[in-house]
């Protein structure tokens, strides 16, 4: 309400609306972005966030993954990588502002890296676990979410992780195949890992970081995406409800 009301201002007085800087998070440029520009515009732009709907095994899962990792060798994630290790993971990173020419608003990113491998040549890569096989089309769509976290960390904020260069980005992904029985007793889950390396590409991330602002920068949040259960479940509600 704040952001239309200040272009609602700034229009009855023929001025030029103000720039904005907008906050990004990584993990919304996939299927957030994807699935309903209107719920990312609500997000960013005014503060309304779809509901949470992990389940918390996911996150469990995930952590157990990580804190198996910390600390490996990168042969334990993938032979084709370079020698190093798993430094470490959970850490929050946060960018420099970003301008794209021809935008006149700029953003920043702020989220929360998997794990960052230190090779012995003294650069850096950025992993991100799945605990599922990624499609094949989904990939570009995680290939924006690990260059996020690359150009932060190259480019941080002051006072925020900094590590340069970021030589390799990638996804681990460990998906369950069986169940087993334990000698010890018990059950564990065999998992199959698929490493899947991201291909660095600067340029194709700062202009989609230029399609972005474009819609976040519009006066009234875009339409809905054709298959967003969230605005559909909005829209009904507001079919059957009284006003």
């Amino acid at each position: 309400m704040v952001v239309r009301l200040r272009w609602i201002q700034h229009l009855a007085r023929g001025e030029s609306v103000m720039p904005e800087h907008w906050k990004l998070s990584p993990s919304d440029f996939a299927f957030l972005w994807e699935e309903c520009r209107r719920c990312f515009y609500l997000k960013v732009v005014r503060g309304v966030a779809q509901p949470t709907t992990m389940p918390a095994i996911f996150n469990r899962i995930d952590s157990i993954m990580k804190q198996y990792f910390a600390g490996k060798s990168t042969g334990e994630i993938a032979p084709v990588l370079p020698p190093g290790t798993v430094a470490f993971g959970e850490k929050w990173v946060e960018s420099s502002p970003i301008a794209v020419p021809g935008h006149r608003s700029t953003c920043f990113v702020r989220g929360k890296v998997d794990s960052v491998v230190k090779f012995e040549d003294g650069s850096y890569g950025v992993v991100d676990f799945k605990t599922s096989a990624a499609r094949g089309h989904q990939l570009p769509l995680y290939a924006r979410q690990l260059h996020s976290y690359a150009y932060a960390l190259e480019n941080p904020a002051p006072g925020k992780l900094n590590l340069a260069p970021v030589s390799r980005l990638g996804l681990l992904c460990v998906e369950p195949v069986e169940v087993v029985s334990l000698e010890e007793g018990g059950y564990a889950y065999r998992a199959k890992p698929t490493w899947i390396e991201c291909p660095r590409d600067d340029g194709a991330f700062l202009a989609f970081i230029g399609q972005v602002l474009a819609v976040l920068d519009l006066p009234e949040p875009p339409q809905s995406g054709p298959t967003c259960r969230w605005c559909r479940y909005l829209e009904a509600t507001r079919q059957i409800l009284p006003p």
